[in-house]
């Protein structure tokens, strides 16, 4: 089994990138208020500041930044995910192995995280996430996607509504 290393450093920023196993699927959007309370909850328990996310329908992007002293984001991924597969009907299909480990077949173990290193590295993977939807073909305009905090920015100034992020597009092909 590999030996992934994580960089864990308290209080930083970190950027994620978490898929459902069946990438075919529209569970993370069709079960979007499941996911908001589970996300509540656990940053009741375990705080963090999201500074952006993005929900598409079988993955998802975000920034988090950890409390000062804290750098486990871990729990709080396990959290999330082990909260939100619970309240789910039992209906996917599971493997000999996951059904033996007591696991559930939604999500995919792993996840991508990246520390953020500065400035510029921070407004990448910001727009990163919020030009996500266009990206992936699901909206023209990026204010049409509900699932972004793409309107929390436009809100606080940091994008006007038509943003399309063009500069990502030709750089991410």
């Amino acid at each position: 089994m590999p030996n992934y290393r994580r960089a864990r450093v308290p209080g930083a920023t970190y950027f994620f990138t978490v898929n459902l196993r069946d990438r075919s699927s529209d569970l993370l959007v069709r079960e979007i208020d499941l996911l908001r309370a589970t996300v509540r909850a656990t940053k009741a328990r375990h705080p963090f500041h999201i500074d952006a996310w993005v929900v598409l329908p079988e993955h998802m992007h975000c920034l988090w930044t950890l409390p000062a002293g804290d750098a486990d984001f871990a729990l709080r991924w396990q959290v999330i995910k082990f909260a939100f597969a619970k309240r789910l009907p039992l209906t996917e299909t599971r493997t000999a192995t996951l059904k033996a480990r007591g696991e559930r077949g939604i999500w995919q173990r792993r996840y991508w995280e990246h520390l953020i290193r500065d400035d510029a590295d921070y407004q990448h993977h910001f727009d990163y996430i919020h030009f996500n939807p266009k990206k992936h073909g699901h909206v023209d305009q990026l204010r049409d996607w509900p699932y972004s905090s793409f309107h929390r920015a436009v809100r606080d100034g940091i994008y006007l509504i038509d943003w399309c992020g063009c500069l990502l597009e030709s750089r991410d092909e």
